[in-house]
């Protein structure tokens, strides 16, 4: 069952990329984008089972998923962390202005940049593994957002800034409040004492790949709107990323 949820996310992932990098998404179908999101949320809370045991991956997964959308839900009302936006009516259901797909969102990129992280600080051990990998993990969401987000401001209209800055008229703020959030999140394994070295497994493959793969979607999505900059910056700091990654855990394995 938990691999078909996988192979589902990749055919809904295929699908995605077609229909709305050639526009043919219609505007009845618009709830597909809440879809993957969710299902990309679930992959990440199986990830973390895998990980973490069933139990503990409940509660780090809703401590995600709920607090980041209170987070961004102040963000919208106040500017809080992020800077002034709001999102648009075809971002999914919407509680207090804010989309609950967003939360799901944010525990697919957690999941993400934590095991690209986890590759890269696996072969450290106490506070060296910790000093490595929080940061790590959260340079590596705000990665995932260098994509995201002038995609979905500029090409697809989830959201809309009404705050300016440099890169693509997003505000620094939101790149800011990123990573600080990402970093508080990715405390969250240690503060329950959780050990990050695990057997490896095809899910600890697989989100590895999905962080590439999200990157990959919207990079083609950012060429396609003409965004050019922001996919060869994003594509360059994600080959980084993998060699990183790959390079660690080929040196664990001949340890």
């Amino acid at each position: 069952m938990l691999t078909g949820i996988f192979r589902f996310f990749i055919f809904w992932y295929i699908c995605g990329i077609i229909l709305l990098t050639f526009d043919l998404l219609p505007p009845w179908l618009e709830w597909a984008n809440s879809v993957f999101l969710i299902t990309g949320g679930v992959i990440a809370g199986i990830y973390f089972s895998q990980l973490y045991g069933i139990v503990k991956a409940l509660i780090y997964s809703f401590i995600i998923v709920s607090l980041s959308i209170y987070i961004e839900h102040l963000g919208v009302e106040t500017g809080f962390l992020f800077g002034n936006y709001y999102y648009n009516e075809n971002f999914g259901l919407k509680i207090a202005d804010t989309p609950v797909t967003i939360g799901f969102a944010w525990l697919l990129i957690i999941g993400c940049s934590h095991e690209i992280s986890r590759g890269i600080s696996l072969t450290l051990t106490g506070w060296k593994q910790v000093a490595v990998f929080i940061p790590t993990a959260s340079l590596a969401a705000v990665t995932m957002d260098l994509i995201l987000d002038p995609v979905a401001y500029h090409v697809q209209e989830y959201w809309i800034w009404e705050d300016t800055g440099m890169y693509y008229d997003i505000p620094f703020s939101n790149f800011a409040g990123w990573f600080i959030l990402a970093f508080f999140f990715h405390c969250l394994p240690f503060i329950f004492k959780q050990d990050l070295s695990a057997a490896r497994s095809i899910w600890q493959n697989r989100m590895a790949l999905m962080f590439g793969a999200v990157i990959l979607m919207f990079s083609i999505l950012s060429i396609s709107g003409g965004v050019y900059g922001a996919a060869i910056l994003v594509i360059l700091l994600t080959m980084i990323w993998y060699v990183l990654y790959y390079w660690r855990l080929q040196h664990d394995s001949s340890r």
